[in-house]
């Protein structure tokens, strides 16, 4: 999302009418704290700048492109400090969101713990959730 103030706020108004009915799943950094704080269920999926480097490290090179695993990391922990240190929406987990470390995580490994924490929330709200 742009870093310009007026730009956030019409993309932020998008993003409430896609959602105004419920029934969404959104991503972004900052859906929960911003646009929907007060949505029912919230993640904040974290990893360490190192293995989000290896993951577009290896991103790139499956597409045929060159790149610097320490230029890549540098630019992923340049962005994390400016996104977290910015004034308008900066980047930051919300009190109420599930957080999970995907960073020793197979991506179907995460799938699997955002489940099951969603049947264990559900539950515990009294919502009969059946494994799919």
């Amino acid at each position: 999302m742009s870093t310009r103030p007026e730009v956030r706020e019409r993309l932020v108004a998008a993003q409430r009418a896609m959602g105004r009915d419920g029934g969404v799943v959104l991503e972004g950094r900052d859906i929960g704290t911003v646009v929907f704080p007060d949505a029912d269920l919230k993640f904040y999926l974290d990893a360490t700048a190192e293995e989000r480097g290896r993951r577009r490290h290896r991103q790139l090179q499956g597409r045929g492109e060159a790149a610097s695993l320490a230029a890549i990391v540098a630019e992923i922990e340049s962005r994390d400090r400016r996104d977290q240190q910015r004034d308008h929406s900066p980047l930051r987990c919300a009190p109420d969101a599930l957080r999970v470390d995907t960073t020793a995580l197979a991506p179907e490994a995460v799938i699997e713990e955002l489940l099951e924490r969603c049947r264990a929330r559900l539950s515990s709200h009294g919502i009969g959730a059946q494994k799919p």
